[in-house]
């Protein structure tokens, strides 16, 4: 097989939040699932390191997990940051999207593969959409641009209407479901040119919609459980990783957490 390491770099998306294995409590994702399916086709050579912390911002990604990423000198990098700047009021795109540039160019001058992503839709998912709408979608187009320009591999999740399904997504609604992580890994596999388990790929039967009454409730439960702890971590300074560490911050063989 082409790629003999893989590291990941990012924020929750690649962490793999909510995604949990199911054995250890650890976080599994698409990362892990890509990282499975190429260590069974590379052998016991394969190596593998996901340096990804939930909350982190761009710059905190790109200052602390791109260098030791490119001192492991992997074959594959794949490298989403960005979405949580968007939900940020200070939000600056002039200055990431050219950083991004930079640091994608970077990747790619290490002689690696490089995974980019276009964020998948959130509308209707996360209140205050008139704003961060249009910071995705510019976002998402400098992606786009980047990848062709530096020649990295685009995984356009924004393009698949798929992940409009409700089953995709975690109770907080910000966070991917299992089978959102797994229909993530298919699309990432695609991009790499083999073949996804097409299990990953079945999306059950949508629901019909809920009533409005408890369509609210559900509404207000969501606001209580998510959004104000969300709230009161921005307003004092905190971050869901303040605490954590990379769960695989080594390059070594795969195995599950």
């Amino acid at each position: 097989m082409r790629w003999r390491s893989f590291v990941a770099v990012g924020d929750s998306f690649t962490e793999g939040l909510d995604d949990r294995y199911p054995v250890g409590g650890g976080y599994r994702g698409w990362a892990d699932l890509v990282a499975a399916t190429l260590a069974a086709g590379a052998g016991p050579e394969f190596r593998y390191a996901n340096l990804a912390i939930r909350g982190r911002l761009f710059g905190n990604v790109v200052d602390e997990q791109v260098p030791p990423a490119l001192a492991m000198r992997p074959d594959l990098i794949s490298f989403a940051a960005g979405g949580n700047d968007v939900l940020r009021r200070n939000f600056e795109p002039g200055v990431l999207i050219e950083r991004f540039d930079q640091v994608v160019g970077e990747l790619r001058a290490s002689g690696a593969d490089v995974l980019l992503f276009r964020f998948a839709d959130l509308s209707g998912r996360l209140p205050g959409q008139r704003i961060v709408g249009p910071r995705a979608a510019v976002l998402n187009r400098a992606v786009g641009e980047t990848a062709q320009r530096h020649g990295a591999m685009l995984v356009d999740l924004f393009a698949d209407d798929v992940f409009r399904h409700p089953a995709l997504w975690s109770e907080d609604r910000l966070h991917l479901s299992e089978a959102g992580h797994r229909r993530v890994a298919a699309r990432v596999l695609a991009a790499l040119g083999l073949p996804p388990d097409e299990r990953w790929l079945v999306v059950p039967p949508q629901s019909a919609p809920a009533p409005w009454l408890a369509a609210r409730g559900a509404d207000l439960r969501w606001a209580g459980q998510h959004l104000a702890p969300w709230i009161k971590r921005r307003l004092t300074g905190r971050s869901s990783g303040d605490t954590i560490t990379a769960k695989r911050p080594e390059l070594a063989p795969f195995t599950e957490l």
